[in-house]
């Protein structure tokens, strides 16, 4: 099998679920924060939406400085807003991922102010800063549901709320 073709199928299993629990955002607690310290039901729900994003950062470059990353939004309107920014860079980020092996071998480096942090090649960058990431992100956002009495979807497995 073609790295390309594992990143998909990784890819499209990781955004079909984290789909299912950006849906269960409620509008009237998008601004509900479980500590002060905490990002918003909204915003983290927001942030999720926009990680695919990093997918162009890493499939079309050979390196980002992150004074360069752009803002991707602010506190969300509402559910749907988060949704639509949500499948508008996942339907991006799959496109990116049209490349051969020999391109998603090719490194990538992250720097701060043109100073080298770390190098990677593109499918390990990748995995992290998207996958990886999303994957630590939908399990917060699965926590503020269930502290907010919001059933949980089934992810990798039943659920308490879902078999």
């Amino acid at each position: 099998m073609a790295l390309k073709d594992a990143l998909l199928a990784e890819y499209d299993h990781e955004m079909a679920a984290t789909r299912r629990l950006l849906e269960r955002i409620p509008d009237d607690k998008l601004t509900w924060k479980p500590h002060d310290k905490s990002r918003s039901l909204g915003a983290l729900g927001q942030h999720l939406a926009n990680l695919p994003n990093w997918g162009g950062l890493i499939l079309e470059r050979f390196n980002v400085d992150l004074v360069d990353v752009p803002s991707f939004g602010d506190e969300p309107a509402s559910r749907t807003a988060i949704l639509s920014a949500f499948d508008d860079s996942r339907a991006k980020t799959r496109k990116f991922l049209d490349k051969t092996d020999a391109e998603l071998a090719a490194m990538w480096s992250l720097k701060r102010e043109g100073q080298e942090l770390f190098s990677l090649p593109k499918s390990a960058a990748f995995r992290t800063f998207v996958l990886s990431h999303i994957v630590h992100h939908r399990g917060q956002l699965s926590v503020y549901l269930r502290l907010n009495d919001i059933a949980v979807p089934a992810l990798y497995g039943p659920s308490a709320d879902e078999g």
